[in-house]
């Protein structure tokens, strides 16, 4: 039988936190730049356009298709490089968060895409063509009629799936990116006590989750009361 000591616990708390900033903030950044990205290609997917149309599908069914941990293991090993020759970078400079955080932008990208297209086709067509009749052009009733009833109806899916973004940043573990997660490991492995670590980081995991599901939820309900 394992003996449990969570003594290590304690001492290790800022460093956990350390990393718990990490993932917050790859988590904040992926999110905004994945609605804003996202909703750029919903509206390429709608679009007449078939080039346009065609990018859109491609660029969802691709991210779709492959693992995470692929994309960003891929943003690990390209990113660097790239900036590097295009931009003068020194060479061997720590891009470990930088990728990160493009990794997972781009990725999710695809999921808050097919979301926002939902939301989008949610609203009723009457509204766009009420918009017409009051000579908005197609954009004006994009941007300040069908968008932002769409949105409102997308809220409670676009926090789930930033909860499901803020779980995923575990996997920043390719490329050794001390995240919350990948700060525990480290921690439990140096003081002997990685079953303790991992139990801890998960109670953690399962906390902010739960909490912050508990709320989409009860956002949720208002909505539909509302």
């Amino acid at each position: 039988m394992h003996e449990f000591d969570w003594s290590s616990i304690p001492n290790a708390l800022p460093f956990l936190w350390d990393g718990m900033k990490i993932s917050l903030e790859i988590t904040l950044s992926a999110v905004v730049f994945g609605i804003v990205w996202g909703t750029l290609l919903a509206l390429m997917r709608l679009s007449s356009v078939t080039p346009l149309s065609w990018f859109a599908a491609a660029y969802v069914n691709l991210f779709r298709a492959i693992p995470l941990v692929m994309v960003l293991l891929w943003f690990f090993l390209i990113v660097p490089h790239l900036l590097e020759s295009l931009f003068g970078f020194p060479r061997g400079s720590d891009m470990r968060l930088s990728s990160a955080i493009a990794g997972f932008a781009l990725f999710e990208a695809a999921y808050y895409s097919e979301i926002i297209r939902a939301g989008i086709q949610s609203v009723p067509k009457g509204q766009m063509g009420a918009a017409s009749a009051l000579g908005m052009t197609y954009g004006q009733a994009m941007r300040l009629v069908v968008l932002p009833q769409a949105f409102r109806n997308m809220v409670p899916l676009l926090l789930t799936q930033g909860i499901i973004l803020f779980q995923d940043t575990s996997l920043v573990y390719v490329s050794a990116l001390a995240d919350f997660f990948g700060a525990a490991y480290k921690v439990g492995d140096r003081d002997g006590r990685l079953v303790e670590l991992l139990l801890f980081a998960g109670a953690v995991y399962f906390v902010i989750c739960f909490t912050a599901s508990r709320i989409v939820r009860h956002y949720q309900n208002k909505l539909k009361t509302a």
